[in-house]
């Protein structure tokens, strides 16, 4: 479900060792499967310790995870990086925002997974977004540009060059296009 690299691995057994015993820590999500998700990791005493919390033990320590968060914490990973500017300790979670879809869901389902846990993540960094409004019976899905997108004088590139590109790429003989539905209003609102 999680990895923790070593690095983060021996930082954790650091900073509990400071802890009273019995302390965990705790790997959760808050607001999992919408577009505010937002992940962490805190102590976890033992009086903490819920019933159905599911235990993933690693060295010298254990991560308890809340079952409600589980299913939106399946591939992340936990790292401690450092470099010139010091230390961080890294959670990424491809899936919080949505949960992974199996390979055979429906293409909608498995387009909206890509569009959740990659390209809005991507956009968002310029305050965009977009949302699958349609997938047409031929196969074409009908976008809808929001945020930061919607006006932006680098739409048209995005869609074809990024967002079309990668859909296309991922989904082979299912999608056959990418189309943008958007009524772009240019405002302040707009990254340019």
């Amino acid at each position: 479900m999680i990895s923790i690299s070593e690095a983060a691995q021996k930082h954790f057994v650091k900073l509990l060792a400071d802890q009273p015993e019995g302390t965990h820590i705790r790997v959760f999500v808050i607001s999992p499967g919408t577009p505010s998700a937002e992940c962490g990791v805190s102590y976890c005493p033992p009086d903490a310790v819920e019933e159905d919390d599911i235990q993933l033990d690693f060295d010298g320590f254990s991560a308890m995870v809340d079952e409600k968060s589980a299913p939106f914490l399946e591939e992340a990973s936990i790292d401690f990086v450092t470099d010139q500017l010091g230390s961080q300790l890294t959670l990424k979670a491809p899936n919080a925002k949505m949960r992974k879809v199996a390979d055979d869901a429906p293409l909608r389902d498995r387009i909206e997974y890509v569009i959740q846990s990659e390209i809005n993540p991507q956009l968002a960094s310029h305050g965009g977004n977009i949302l699958l409004t349609e997938l047409t019976d031929e196969g074409v899905a009908v976008l809808q540009f929001g945020g930061g997108c919607n006006g932006c004088a680098q739409v048209d590139v995005t869609l074809k060059d990024g967002i079309e590109k990668q859909l296309l790429e991922q989904f082979p003989g299912e999608l056959t296009g990418v189309v943008d539905a958007t009524d772009h209003q240019r405002g302040d609102h707009s990254f340019y």
